[in-house]
């Protein structure tokens, strides 16, 4: 299993913070934002690290995390030229994931839950997680049925599909980089990470996986602000 880190974009919403340095090197509490997602994918045994970044701010990660000589890992580094959707981030990896399966993990999404058992028993397939929100329209939405069994994905539906937002954490085989280059881009012009979903779950080998605890996606300034209060109550969020 290898990961993959997505801190690419623009992150316009926070503006003027973003002129200075990138959304996921802004501190939570006492740590810069990517510690979290980072701390995710160590906690679960994951040794190396693909570190997808834009091209802005590219040196300020270099100069944070260096080689992950100081994590115990070993860490690559990709640019992003645009954010041309989530999806992209397992074209970018192709390489860098070889034949390995894969944990990708946004760079502002923070969860309170330890998820490593989840991570390190996949087999095949896709898993990815769902959590019970006010405001699932900002995400992808996932349905369940009577036996809490995914049978829908809808990406920012417009229309009341259900409660369950899809958070930043995606567990996926070697055949998503596959799935990845035949998706089309919508009509945002990017290339949805639910498609991806919707490939492994129109074949029966997706796994959906409801999550508990607190989940943070800290890209405006309210989520960041909760972020933050929440962090400073919980300082075992992260050990690294």
């Amino acid at each position: 299993m290898k990961g993959i880190i997505l801190a690419g974009g623009k992150a316009t919403r926070l503006r003027p913070l973003t002129k200075i340095t990138s959304k996921q090197l802004l501190p939570i509490y006492n740590k810069p934002m990517i510690f979290y997602p980072l701390n995710t994918l160590l906690t679960a045994g994951i040794k190396e690290i693909l570190i997808i970044v834009a091209p802005d701010y590219a040196g300020h990660f270099l100069h944070l995390l260096g080689s992950g000589k100081d994590f115990g890992a070993k860490f690559t580094y990709e640019i992003q030229q645009s954010p041309r959707g989530l999806a992209d981030a397992f074209i970018i990896g192709e390489d860098f994931m070889d034949e390995d399966s894969v944990t990708m993990v946004l760079g502002d999404n923070i969860f309170e839950d330890d998820l490593s058992e989840e991570i390190k028993s996949f087999k095949s397939g896709g898993r990815i997680f769902a959590k019970k929100v006010a405001d699932p329209e900002r995400s992808g939405v996932v349905k369940f049925d009577a036996n809490n069994k995914a049978i829908k994905i809808v990406e920012k539906p417009k229309e009341w599909i259900s409660d369950y937002a899809i958070p930043g954490l995606y567990v996926y085989d070697k055949r998503v980089c596959q799935f990845a280059k035949e998706v089309k881009p919508s009509d945002r012009g990017e290339i949805e990470i639910t498609d991806l979903h919707n490939s492994y779950l129109e074949i029966g080998e997706l796994d959906v996986r409801q999550i508990k605890g607190a989940w943070f996606d800290a890209g405006t300034f309210d989520s960041l602000l909760e972020a933050n209060v929440f962090v400073s109550k919980h300082k075992r969020l992260s050990k690294i």
